[in-house]
C-alpha cells in the first residue's frame, strides 16, 4: 500500500481507537502503535515519505508518575504533530514546558474558549460569547495540566480552571489540546481532526473501501500464489467478508469450514450456506457442532468465560476439519494457508496487552497460536480494517 498515512502513538487511553476511527472517516489511512517505539523505529517508519503527521493519544497516567514519552524523532521529522490530553502534557514536558497536578479535576462537559485564530481552530466554533469569543463544546478528562508553555508556543484555548487548554507552535506545526476531539461529546471534534489531517498535514483522502478491493485482491493473490486456503466461517461479519474477499481473489483455492455452533439466530446457518455455497459458489463444509457447544456452555453466565469456551471449542472443531483438508482428503491437494477474519481492533487490543500500556478490553480467539498448532501459514486480509470499514467492504463486495 502506498497511501499517505498518519501515525497515532498510543499512551494507553481507552479511546485511542476512536482517534484512528475519526482519521479513517476522513478517508486517510492511519495506524496505531505503542508509545514506546524507538526513535529509530519512527525514522524507519517515515523513510518512504508517506508519513504526513503524528497524533499523541491520551492516557490514564500522569506525566510525572510514568516515563511514557513520545520518541524524540517525532519532534525532529519536520511534520505536524497533534497532542491530545496526555499527548499535550508530554509534548509540553518534552519541549521545555511545565506540567502540574491540577487542583480541580475536569471530567465531562466543558466550554473552551479559542484564542489567536490558529490554523487548527480558525472558524471552528459552536457559539460565540457577547464579547465575540469563539467557544467550543468539548469533553475533558484530566487531572494534570500544562502550567507553562514550551518556547515558541502560544495559548490556543482556555477554560476558567485550565488557562492552557490548547497550545500551538505554528512555525513547527505542533498543536495540542487538553480536551478529547475523538469523542462525539466534543461537537466539533471531527472538524478539528479533519483540519489537522487534511489541511495541516496535507494528506490525500484516498482510503476508500470500494477502491481497497483491488489492492486487497492483488495482495492476496501475491501472498497465496497457487496454494490452497482454508477459512473458519462463523457466519459473523468479519469471517464472512474475509471469505467473500478471498474468494474474489482466488476462487476455488479457498475452502470454508462453517462450524455451526448453535448460537446463531434462527435459520442463520442456512442463510450462511445459501450465501456462500449458493450465491458465491464457494466451497463450504458445514459442521453441525451445536450439541457440543451448548452442552459445554450450560450453566456458564460470565461473558469472558463464555468467550473462552466458545473460542476453545471453535478451535478444536476447526482443527479436526482443517487436519483432514491439510492432509488432502476429499480431492483437495492439501491446504497451506489458514485465513482468519482478524480485524484492526483485535490487533490493537492484543498488542496493547503485550506492551502493558493499554487496558486489555477483552480476549480475541482469532489472535493466537492456531496457525502454529495446524502448521499453516496465516492469511489475514482484514487486519488493517475497523468493523465499520469491514461492513463497507462487504457491501462493496455485494
Amino acid at each position: 500500500m502506498s497511501h499517505q498515512k498518519i501515525l497515532i502513538l498510543d499512551f494507553g487511553s481507552q479511546v485511542t481507537q476512536l482517534i484512528a476511527r475519526r482519521v479513517r472517516e476522513a478517508h486517510v489511512y492511519c495506524e496505531v502503535h505503542p508509545c514506546d517505539v524507538s526513535s529509530d523505529w519512527v525514522r524507519e517508519y517515515a523513510k518512504d515519505g508517506t508519513l504526513k503527521g503524528v497524533i499523541l493519544s491520551g492516557s490514564h497516567a500522569s506525566v510525572y508518575e510514568v516515563d511514557d514519552k513520545a520518541p524524540d524523532a517525532v519532534f525532529e521529522l519536520g511534520i505536524p504533530v497533534l497532542g491530545i490530553c496526555y499527548g499535550m502534557q508530554t509534548m509540553a514536558n518534552q519541549l521545555g514546558g511545565k506540567v502540574e497536578a491540577g487542583h480541580t479535576r475536569e471530567f465531562g462537559y466543558a466550554e473552551v474558549r479559542a484564542h489567536g485564530h490558529t490554523a487548527l481552530l480558525k472558524d471552528i466554533q459552536d457559539f460565540s460569547t457577547p464579547e465575540g469569543h469563539g467557544m467550543l463544546k468539548v469533553w475533558m478528562s484530566h487531572g494534570d495540566k500544562v502550567t507553562q508553555l514550551p518556547e515558541g508556543f502560544k495559548v490556543m484555548a482556555s477554560t476558567p480552571s485550565c488557562p492552557i487548554a490548547g497550545m500551538a507552535d505554528e512555525a513547527r506545526r505542533f498543536y495540542a489540546v487538553q480536551f478529547h476531539p475523538e469523542v462525539t461529546h466534543t461537537v466539533q471534534g471531527q472538524a478539528l481532526l479533519n483540519r489537522f489531517v487534511l489541511d495541516i498535514c496535507g494528506t490525500k483522502p484516498d482510503w476508500i473501501m470500494r477502491d481497497h478491493i483491488a489492492e486487497a485482491v492483488a495482495s492476496i493473490r501475491q501472498q497465496v500464489g497457487d496454494e490452497e486456503v482454508i477459512l473458519g466461517l462463523s457466519g459473523g461479519v468479519d469471517s464472512s467478508v474475509a471469505a467473500a474477499l478471498i474468494h474474489r481473489a482466488i476462487g476455488d483455492q479457498l475452502t470454508c469450514v462453517f462450524v455451526d455452533h448453535g448460537l446463531l439466530r434462527l435459520n442463520e446457518g442456512d442463510m450462511v450456506m445459501d450465501m456462500f455455497a449458493g450465491k458465491l459458489h464457494a466451497k463450504v463444509i458445514r459442521v453441525d457442532a451445536s450439541d457440543l457447544f451448548l452442552g459445554k456452555l450450560a450453566g456458564v453466565s460470565e461473558p469472558e468465560a463464555k468467550r473462552k469456551i466458545i473460542g476453545g471449542l471453535f478451535v478444536d472443531v476447526f482443527k479436526q476439519e482443517a487436519a483432514k483438508l491439510k492432509a488432502g482428503a476429499g480431492g483437495h491437494k492439501g491446504a497451506s494457508f489458514l485465513a482468519q477474519g482478524t480485524i484492526y481492533p483485535d490487533v490493537i487490543e492484543s498488542g496493547g496487552a503485550k506492551s502493558k500500556k493499554a487496558v486489555t478490553i477483552k480476549s480475541h480467539h482469532n489472535v493466537g497460536g492456531l496457525p502454529e498448532q495446524l502448521g499453516l501459514k496465516l492469511l489475514e486480509p482484514l487486519r488493517d480494517l475497523f468493523k465499520d470499514e469491514v461492513r463497507e467492504l462487504g457491501v462493496a463486495l455485494g
